[in-house]
């Protein structure tokens, strides 16, 4: 048989009044720090948009402009179909052609691979922002007395992805040139006149 405490109950069965209070202690601490826990991922969870349409306000060549998007719209179609600019050209339209390059903070991204809705509040600059009426900017001119064209459709990709280059390096070497370069493809083969215009253009500013 069991032993007894004085009490009469059995001493197997025994569980303290201090013994019960620390554990249920425990067990309102743990909820209370999960549910705080949950609290702070909530508040600093990004907020969930759509899956309708949402406005949004992209800066465009220095211009804000305000547009009605899906989120998953990307920055070219945002650009190229809401915004009609053009020029940035859908090739591969999944980031490894770089026809649809633009410049952003500084940088020079796929605008097929990239979400309008996260280039809020980014300076975005494509090709028509390049030149200033009947002047061309100084690498569109240089791809033109230097043959870097054929059919077009990566030469605003190029342009732009070699003004990013200037911007950060104003007189690169050939081996600079090609590696910032890299990620543009001309089917028409005109690699020789892109890289002269790189290496041959003055001044651009530094970024």
């Amino acid at each position: 048989m069991a032993k007894k405490d004085p009490g009469g109950t059995d001493a197997a069965e025994t569980v303290s009044r201090r013994d019960f209070f620390k554990t249920v202690g425990v067990g309102s601490l743990a909820t209370s720090v999960l549910t705080a826990a949950d609290a702070e991922a909530q508040a600093t969870a990004p907020r969930a948009v759509g899956p309708g349409d949402v406005p949004i306000r992209l800066t465009i060549n220095g211009r804000a402009q305000s547009l009605t998007v899906e989120p998953r719209m990307t920055l070219l179609d945002a650009v190229r179909n809401e915004l009609e600019h053009t020029g940035s050209k859908r090739v591969c339209d999944r980031g490894s052609c770089g026809a649809c390059t633009m410049i952003v903070d500084g940088r020079a991204i796929y605008s097929c691979s990239t979400l309008a809705i996260e280039s809020q509040g980014k300076n975005i600059r494509t090709i028509e922002g390049l030149s200033s009426g009947n002047t061309l900017h100084p690498v569109q001119q240089a791809f033109w007395e230097h043959d870097g064209l054929m059919c077009g459709f990566c030469t605003p990709g190029f342009v732009m992805a070699t003004v990013a280059l200037l911007e950060k390096i104003p007189n690169p070497t050939p081996e600079q040139a090609r590696k910032h370069l890299d990620g543009n493809i001309c089917r028409c083969g005109t690699y020789v006149g892109v890289l002269q215009a790189a290496l041959t253009t003055k001044g651009v500013a530094r970024g």
